[in-house]
């Protein structure tokens, strides 16, 4: 699906349901507001400067003290993820703003982003208007959350007929119609990710592996068809695929989330793109990153269409300069396009790489200031 028709999807639907909170904006010399809670992650420590906040919204400031990549999470009871930044490489800062009612919480840096993380307990206390007392934001929220249907709908039906491929055996139908179903699972994602173990039963990569972890989903299945060539015996991972897709579909079709993971969730996607999909990391043995690539731009773009009203009443020259972005990001990647697909990531040049990369990072810029934006900050 291309970026002008997931537009005209979104307007004809009304859609948008609050994407997880994955991602965060980049922060420099302010980290130390004092409207900010600090975190010190480092290897082997995660020193957050406040264990309480007030109900409403929060910033965390993230400064990364450490040698190795790291990540932040808030997480409610359950591992419900509240709010998370990835990716945070050494000597970087990053923020994340969440909204949090009051109740028990619990934060964590990830050092080398696996595990369960260095945790702290989190208060929050008092009561605070909701950011969807705004009738704009309010609408986002139920607009993204029918896009959200409507992807999940498709994820069943696509992912269907990609685990009866398999276990009929047909690779080279498994093959073409992998690409297709994980479309619309990559648009819906950051969702997706917040519900704690989930997410990487079903997408993780086998260089994501923890020691003792059993490997599931579709980059398992992704091996057998193109290195091993071999389905037989890929039966029980296909069911298991289709029953935890069908899992988090009803999760993802029943949860209410903020405006401001939204808004994160947008600006998250685009890291997704920036840390996995250029580099052909996440595709590795099909090589079908592009068809990613394109569906986690499309899943960002839904969800800044669902924020619009709200958006162009707060800063119209922003969402003047993120359509501009948009489009430009669309017309470096058609360049890719091959037949109603993409090419094969092998296939790029190096400097065609750096095109798409130059492109996302001139986008990702404006769509950091969007969470603040819609917290009122």
């Amino acid at each position: 699906m291309r970026t002008p028709r997931l537009l005209a999807l979104v307007a004809a639907t009304a859609a948008a349901v609050p994407l997880a909170a994955c991602g965060g904006n980049d922060s420099g010399s302010d980290a130390a507001s004092s409207d900010k809670i600090t975190v010190d992650a480092s290897d082997t420590e995660c020193k957050v400067a406040s264990s309480e906040s007030d109900a409403g919204t929060t910033t965390f400031a993230i400064a990364n003290k450490g040698n190795k990549v790291t990540e932040f999470y808030v997480y409610a009871p359950g591992d419900r993820v509240m709010g998370e930044v990835e990716n945070i490489a050494p000597g970087l800062s990053r923020e994340l703003i969440v909204e949090l009612a009051a109740g028990t919480y619990e934060t964590a840096c990830k050092p080398g982003m696996i595990g369960k993380g260095i945790r702290n307990a989190f208060k929050v206390s008092g009561s605070a208007a909701p950011l969807t007392e705004d009738a704009k934001l309010a609408q986002a929220t139920a607009d993204y959350q029918r896009y959200v249907k409507s992807q999940t709908g498709a994820l069943i039906d696509k992912t269907t007929e990609f685990v009866n491929a398999v276990k009929g055996g047909d690779i080279e139908k498994s093959k073409a119609l992998f690409p297709v179903a994980r479309t619309y699972w990559e648009r819906i994602e950051p969702v997706a990710e917040s519900f704690g173990d989930l997410d990487p039963k079903i997408d993780a990569r086998e260089a994501d592996l923890e020691a003792g972890q059993k490997w599931t989903g579709f980059h398992k299945i992704e091996k057998d068809l193109w290195v091993a060539k071999d389905v037989s015996k890929s039966g029980p991972a296909a069911d298991q695929l289709l029953a935890d897709v069908k899992t988090i579909v009803d999760k993802a079709n029943t949860v209410t989330l903020s405006p401001v993971q939204l808004a994160n969730g947008s600006k998250g996607l685009l890291d997704e793109v920036a840390t996995g999909k250029i580099t052909g990391e996440e595709d590795t043995f099909s090589h079908t990153d592009l068809w990613d690539f394109a569906a986690n731009v499309e899943g960002s773009q839904a969800a800044i269409a669902a924020l619009r009203p709200a958006l162009e009443e707060k800063d119209p020259a922003l969402v003047k300069t993120l359509d501009e972005r948009f489009a430009s990001v669309e017309a470096a990647l058609e360049k890719h396009r091959d037949g109603d697909g993409w090419k094969l990531h092998n296939t790029l040049s190096q400097t065609d790489l750096k095109t798409l990369s130059d492109e996302i990072n001139a986008l990702s810029e404006p769509i950091s200031k969007v969470a603040a934006l819609v917290a009122g900050q």
